[in-house]
């Protein structure tokens, strides 16, 4: 079988922390005196049911990851390190999604955290060859007034090169708010230039994945599987051209299905959907964006099936034309290569 780290690809799914390599968040909680939770320190994966107490285990080993962020080195850090990984996995591209809240009293203000992700993200590219955008992302956990300023602020770093702010997202828990309380920060970053990659259809079903749809305009969907349960659903998403980030290793470690082989890829490949394979948290779910690709293999898709699915990532990035075909021709180079090479 060809290598599955040779296969360009792009990654469009994957968030500021939880991309911490776990040797990095060791060595920096051991430097700082921060107890981790037992899954970090014994290196397992995250297994949480799909109910409020799940979330809340897998949000307190985020936050125990996320206390440690708290200098513009580890920030530094952590993207440069996750563009590297990327880089070893055959990523062309990363366009990684971060809240800066969460970081900004540490470096001087929402301002220069998202500036030193930004200028961070501009010197990976540089560095690893790996094209890193941004995704500035809101909170559900937070009013949906925070995730205004969020917008307005993430307009003023849009752009179309490496290291410029590419799109808005909102992330956390499904369950919590309404959703069409978010659509004027969607609105405002909108009309700013960025696209709108909001999180839906993952802890919550096809109800839920429709008001998602409806009121934040989505260009791409963080996760999207539910709407396998709604094939009318899923043909008006396929229909409007609204990409898929599918994180299989995520849906299994949040309780979402009980194992890979439930996950329904194949339904949504056969759909026609435009499917984004990506590693959501590898700090916590230890799967990285390779082994996406492993499990969709384990789940019966072909080479030439993998080939397309790099492919249909490759089109819902936000790369330039030339990156595109680029590395187009790169996939049909690498589906082209004898197997036994």
């Amino acid at each position: 079988m060809r290598d599955l780290d040779k296969l360009p690809k792009v990654h469009l799914h994957l968030h500021f922390t939880g991309s911490m390599r776990v040797p990095t968040l060791r060595q920096i909680a051991d430097d700082q005196g921060v107890r981790l939770p037992a899954n970090i320190v014994d290196n397992i994966a995250l297994s949480v049911p799909a109910d409020q107490r799940g979330w809340f285990r897998f949000q307190r080993a985020y936050d125990a990851a996320r206390k440690v962020v708290n200098t513009e080195d580890v920030m530094r850090r952590i993207i440069r390190e996750a563009a590297e990984d990327d880089a070893r996995e055959g990523s062309r591209r990363l366009e990684i999604q971060v809240d800066p809240t969460s970081y900004a009293p540490f470096v001087g203000g929402l301002t220069p955290a998202l500036e030193i992700v930004v200028d961070e993200a501009r010197e990976s590219s540089k560095v690893t060859g790996v094209e890193v955008a941004v995704i500035v992302a809101a909170s559900r956990m937070k009013h949906p007034l925070d995730a205004r300023t969020l917008a307005r602020l993430a307009t003023k770093f849009a752009g179309d090169q490496p290291g410029d702010v590419i799109g808005f997202g909102l992330s956390n828990d499904e369950r919590r708010g309404t959703t069409s309380e978010w659509a004027p920060a969607f609105n405002i970053a909108r009309r700013g230039g960025l696209a709108a990659m909001p999180h839906g259809g993952e802890l919550l079903g096809p109800d839920h994945l429709r008001e998602v749809v409806a009121h934040l305009k989505p260009t791409r969907i963080g996760h999207g599987v539910r709407a396998a349960e709604d094939p009318d659903l899923l043909e008006r998403i396929v229909d409007a051209g609204i990409a898929l980030e599918v994180c299989p290793a995520s849906n299994v470690s949040l309780g979402v299905y009980p194992d890979e082989h439930s996950v329904p890829l194949q339904q949504i490949f056969e759909s026609g959907a435009q499917i984004a394979l990506s590693a959501d948290d590898p700090l916590l779910f230890l799967s990285r964006l390779t082994d996406q690709y492993r499990i969709a293999r384990d789940l019966g898709a072909s080479d030439r099936q993998l080939a397309e699915m790099a492919l249909s990532s490759i089109d819902a990035s936000l790369a330039s034309e030339h990156s595109k075909s680029k590395w187009r021709a790169e996939v049909r180079d690498w589906l082209a290569a004898d197997e036994d090479e």
